[in-house]
């Protein structure tokens, strides 16, 4: 999916923009950058962009007036950077008519995760085939059938899930080796009434580890990374 996307940057920062726009091709995005508004309507208007990551405070015309500008002309997704941690700033994105904000300073990584996200969103829907596909993603000793939402032990016996347990453990192994945090966690799972106050994520990694782990204590396939979230640590395949 990487290699078809077109990301148009929009931040006064030339480091963050260099930055981001190296990783981001390195995950074979096409990546193009914006200094100010002006830029960002010129180069949205002349290219065919896919996604806009765009910072909420520019010299001159802001991100919130961009976003609205954007919205009046096209449904692409945009999220928005902010360095503020005030929620009345991050809703007036959200109502500006971004699908989602990250706050700065952020880890490169989670900006991966909410553009793949976002663009997964942003996906038309699929019509039914009469025979769904039937897909078996592997890890460690163990199974899960994405069509009979099945996990299965080394011996092949089953261990239940929850609904929560099953898209919270979908999530890792389709990010396998990538560290998350917890909002995208909660992002990534968005159907499910996750609480960041509660630290609900937390509660659920922790009954997901009881039945996949051989020692809660000391994890090997879930693990915690202190102060950025945590990260499935095994090899997954399709089967």
């Amino acid at each position: 999916m990487s290699e078809h996307i077109s990301v148009l940057v929009v931040d006064d920062d030339q480091q963050i923009r260099s930055m981001i726009r190296r990783y981001l091709e390195e995950e074979q995005f096409h990546v193009q950058e914006a200094a100010d508004g002006a830029q960002m309507r010129q180069i949205f208007n002349a290219n065919s962009i896919d996604l806009v990551l765009m910072d909420l405070t520019l010299p001159g015309e802001d991100g919130l007036s961009l976003a609205r500008y954007i919205r009046q002309i096209s449904s692409v997704p945009i999220i928005m950077l902010t360095g503020k941690s005030d929620v009345i700033d991050r809703v007036a994105g959200l109502e500006a008519g971004a699908d989602d904000y990250i706050a700065k300073p952020f880890h490169l990584r989670e900006v991966l995760a909410r553009i793949r996200t976002v663009m997964r969103r942003s996906l038309p829907a699929v019509a039914p085939t009469a025979a769904p596909i039937c897909q078996v993603l592997c890890f460690s000793t163990w199974k899960l059938d994405l069509h009979r939402r099945n996990l299965l032990n080394e011996t092949g016996e089953s261990v239940t899930l929850t609904a929560n347990e099953f898209e919270l453990l979908k999530v890792f192994l389709e990010n396998s080796n990538r560290i998350l945090s917890r909002d995208v966690l909660m992002d990534m799972t968005k159907g499910q009434e996750w609480s960041p106050f509660d630290r609900a994520i937390d509660t659920q990694i922790g009954r997901l580890r009881k039945k996949i782990e051989k020692d809660t204590n000391t994890p090997e396939l879930i693990k915690t990374v202190r102060g950025a979230g945590y990260v499935l640590s095994a090899v997954v395949t399709v089967q």
